[in-house]
């Protein structure tokens, strides 16, 4: 009713309010609601005479919205200024993260506020490299959010990335959407069985590992002594030769064990430790130990229970 009460105002400007009424087959008080929504739009103006005058949309809007736009234009100019000055400082802040660094080839970070802003730190400042291992069934929704943005800033910028999961996550969709994301704007993705550690290397010149495996959130150490990034970076390799690409469906089941192999997982299903194995076969607690942990790492089981578990489940022992 607005628009056609305007469209007769533009047409008939002097008609009194009942006219328009008349006109448009409408109540009065319709007609007069719809006249006091276009004046509070600025589409109608009191003549000097009385009645309405109708004003142009592009008259209205510059007059409804011109002290809004200015004071987005103050706003916006003040941001500006605030951003510069606050970049200003980060040649200050970065100087003094080094002089701390240098201090000592291992700082920790506790918290998970201090955690995360390291976190973005390491991530803009990289420049070559960042290879990662992330064990577990992968991702949650949230750390999603939080991880690809700056994956794919840090890609954008040229660095190589290699990223590293444990079969398992194969089954998280949010693992696999970042998976996709990160791989489409050129990261390399693997999966493998079982992962010691989460471990992230920057530039290959900083590793960041949590403190305590079961709780990430606690803390973090950043490692930068050139003979542990060198053992982090072989253990990594390690790993990453043995690794499927992550698009690609897993290998076939590993085959049932079969000889000593069966008789050890026999005897790991009725509670027995290493030692107990080793003598109830005449073999030595080292052989018996190596056999155990590959068997395990077959399984993707971190304990010997899980292993029961998942062997149950694979029929081994059916």
């Amino acid at each position: 009713m607005a628009t056609r009460v305007y469209r007769e105002r533009v047409i008939h400007p002097t008609d009194s309010s009942a006219q328009l009424a008349t006109r448009l087959d409408a109540g009065l008080d319709t007609v007069n609601e719809a006249e006091r929504k276009l004046s509070a739009l600025g589409l109608l103006r009191r003549s000097p005479g009385g009645g309405w005058v109708a004003i142009s949309p592009e008259s209205a809007a510059d007059e409804l919205l011109g002290p809004a736009e200015q004071d987005i234009l103050q706003r916006r100019i003040a941001l500006a200024a605030t951003r510069a000055r606050l970049h200003a400082l980060t040649g200050d802040y970065l100087e003094a993260r080094s002089m701390r660094s240098a201090r000592s080839n291992i700082e920790i970070v506790e918290g998970i506020d201090h955690i995360r802003a390291v976190i973005d730190d390491l991530a803009r400042t990289c420049s070559r490299s960042l290879d990662t291992m992330h064990p577990g069934s992968g991702h949650s929704e949230q750390a999603i959010r939080a991880a690809l943005p700056l994956d794919l800033e840090i890609l954008a910028r040229g660095v190589v990335m290699r990223t590293l999961f444990e079969h398992q996550a194969r089954s998280n969709r949010a693992t696999v959407h970042l998976a996709e994301k990160i791989t489409a704007a050129g990261a390399e993705v693997r999966s493998t069985g079982l992962l010691p550690s989460r471990i992230l290397v920057y530039d290959r010149n900083c590793a960041m590992l949590p403190l305590d495996p079961e709780r990430p959130r606690s803390g973090v150490a950043l490692v930068r002594d050139p003979a542990v990034l060198g053992f982090l970076m072989r253990l990594f390799e390690h790993y990453w030769e043995r690794a499927l690409p992550f698009t690609e469906e897993q290998r076939e089941a590993d085959p049932a064990p079969t000889g000593v192999e069966r008789e050890v997982l026999v005897l790991m299903a009725a509670g027995k430790k290493n030692e107990a194995i080793a003598h109830h076969l005449g073999m030595s607690v080292r052989s018996v130990s190596r056999i155990v942990s590959g068997l395990m790492e077959r399984l993707e089981a971190r304990s010997r229970f899980q292993a029961g578990v998942r062997t149950v489940q694979n029929g081994w022992l059916s």
